[in-house]
């Protein structure tokens, strides 16, 4: 890996880099994906299914789209047993966290005769996508729907594109079930995302779209918010380590590299205060690129988007963090719990050395869809809030009111709204 000598110009072009990444760059393919959207709304089912036999090879028919009970109860034979308990033990920990998450309805009655409050209502129906093609991966299953779930979301509906046998894969059908979606449907890409949005025969529109996508997905995701709600236009993946002389070359190598298997445009960045360790490490990430299976993806990963940048000390190091604000950022300090209370800007943290990335993909509890490019700065990770809505509450008795009905009204008065002013004046107009 490249070793830089951390300077403020170093910064701003390795920032400038990283932004290069976001779907916000890829306009090009705005005209393409809004095409589809605009004949999934026209053509519904019919456009879905000449999609699917375009695009994903699969003829698909009114009786073969959503996925029946008898597809999930043969994907169960197809999974290895071992697997479906880890699914199973994973769920327990994602479940339980998430849990602590939730969050209910208050009021506040005052003796004066006023009470207010926030009522706290769960989406009717959510929409979650899930890749298909060359991914396959049953934790973002899991990380979608059961927050939904435990929010109290009443119906959650899974689109995924088929193989070229017009199933889905048995893993993803296993994980969809053991989490407790509703509905599975077949279909992917752009047209999936314009079918949750605005409806087909099939499908009922959604109120909310979350899930991973290509870019076709993420702009589609992009084109229909406004008329649902979306969790976020998710970009590449992306590590930050930051480590003193205190780290494991070897693990903190190792870490980077489970970011930059994912494609071709993750990022996978150390920031160090140790020129010892930025050395050490780049000779351990030689060593593992030549072993690791997906070695051509992690090569082109870390030639465009990989760096070990060498801090004059902890503070600029943490300012560099700061600044990058990554999907996942790993702490190997020696103290990394005094070193986390200066940190402003990370999707997710992760303290001491056996506490690497993969544990939260796949075990701890903690969401793993997380803010990317930069957008952990004002984003947070996926989570039961997102699956819920507020409604303020405000009930004023007689008596209440009429202590500030002057009040109220010549601050309307001051914005000219003499409706509102009004509104208010009638009901004492008598008194």
């Amino acid at each position: 890996m490249r070793i830089v000598k951390l300077t403020e110009k170093e910064k701003n072009n390795i920032l400038e880099n990283l932004l290069k990444r976001s779907p916000n760059q890829y306009s090009k393919f705005e005209d393409t994906v809004n095409d589809i959207i605009e004949n999934v709304r026209a053509n519904k089912d019919k456009a879905l299914f000449e999609y699917t036999e375009k695009f994903d090879g699969v003829k698909i028919t009114e009786e073969t789209f959503k996925v029946t009970d008898e597809e999930i109860e043969e994907a169960y034979t197809k999974v290895d047993e071992r697997l479906i308990e880890i699914i199973r033990k994973a769920l327990v920990n994602i479940r339980d966290y998430h849990q602590k998450q939730v969050r209910y309805s208050w009021f506040d009655s005052k003796t004066d005769g006023t009470l207010l409050g926030q009522k706290i209502t769960p989406l009717a129906r959510v929409g979650v996508y899930v890749p298909g093609g060359k991914a396959v991966y049953p934790s973002s299953v899991l990380m979608n729907i059961v927050p939904a779930k435990v929010a109290g979301v009443e119906k959650i509906v899974m689109t995924t594109p088929p193989g070229k046998d017009g199933k889905v894969y048995p893993i993803t059908l296993v994980a969809a079930h053991e989490a407790g979606v509703d509905e599975i449907y077949k279909v992917g890409g752009a047209q999936a995302v314009a079918a949750l949005a605005f409806g087909t025969e099939s499908i009922k529109k959604v109120d909310k779209i979350v899930g991973p996508g290509n870019i076709f997905v993420a702009l589609a995701k992009k084109a229909v918010y406004g008329h649902v709600s979306i969790d976020s236009i998710a970009g590449p993946s992306e590590i930050l380590v930051l480590a003193d002389e205190t780290a494991n070359p070897r693990y903190v190598a190792a870490d980077l590299l489970s970011q930059a298997e994912h494609d071709e445009m993750a990022s996978a960045i150390l920031v160090t205060t140790s020129e010892e360790l930025a050395k050490k490490v780049s000779e351990e990430v030689d060593g593992f690129v030549k072993v690791l299976s997906r070695k051509e993806i992690i090569q082109k990963s870390l030639d465009s988007y990989g760096y070990i940048l060498v801090a004059n000390d902890m503070k600029e190091a943490i300012d560099t963090a700061n600044e990058i604000a990554s999907e996942h950022l790993e702490i190997v300090t020696k103290n990394p719990f005094d070193t986390m209370t200066r940190i402003k800007n990370a999707g997710a943290i992760f303290l001491g050395e056996y506490s690497s990335e993969p544990l939260g993909d796949y075990f701890a509890g903690p969401n793993h869809v997380l803010p990317t490019n930069g957008t952990a700065k004002f984003f947070s990770p996926l989570s039961v809030d997102d699956f819920i809505k507020k409604s303020s509450i405000i009930s004023y008795s007689e008596e209440a009111l009429k202590l500030i009905h002057t009040d109220i009204e010549d601050f309307a008065k001051a914005e000219k709204l003499t409706a509102h002013a009004n509104s208010i004046a009638v009901r004492f107009e008598q008194k």
